[in-house]
């Protein structure tokens, strides 16, 4: 009876995460869901008003930045292991050239379409600037969740 008792309770060394640490774990893969779910309808609204340039340029830019968010994601989560534990290789170098290829990519995308369509280059820069709007509907959601559940 006693090792029943035992085997069911939590070890100190694997804590069970309480309902809120789950929730607040799934942000990030949420957010990246909402840039794809906000890239899709507002480039069809952006072709649908300002015309096929200004979506292909706002679906450009939201592509960028999408790669962008979850590259910098993947870097923060590498930088974080790196400090955290100490037996982990040096990636430094790595780390540094994904971020200068992030912008690389951006600016190269930007110079593109830049010279080839005024309205491509607008729809390009609002683009860039969807996974605002996705922390923005994340923070809603956050909101909503914490007042309905009592986070």
């Amino acid at each position: 009876m006693l090792d029943s008792m035992t085997s069911t309770a939590p070890s100190p060394e694997d804590p069970q995460p309480s309902p809120a640490e789950r929730f607040f774990s799934g942000a990030i893969p949420r957010m990246l869901r909402f840039v794809l779910i906000l890239s899709v309808l507002f480039a069809a609204v952006a072709a649908w008003r300002f015309g096929v340039a200004a979506g292909l340029g706002f679906a450009a830019g939201a592509t960028v930045a999408y790669l962008s968010f979850r590259s910098l994601n993947k870097a923060v989560q590498a930088l974080a292991s790196r400090i955290v534990e100490a037996k982990q290789p040096e990636h430094g170098f790595r780390l540094v050239n994904g971020f200068f290829l992030r912008y690389l990519l951006a600016g190269i995308a930007a110079y593109v379409i830049f010279t080839s369509s005024s309205q491509a280059f607008r729809g390009f820069l609002f683009g860039l600037c969807t996974p605002v709007a996705a922390m923005l509907m994340e923070a809603g959601f956050e909101a909503y969740a914490a007042i309905r559940r009592g986070y």
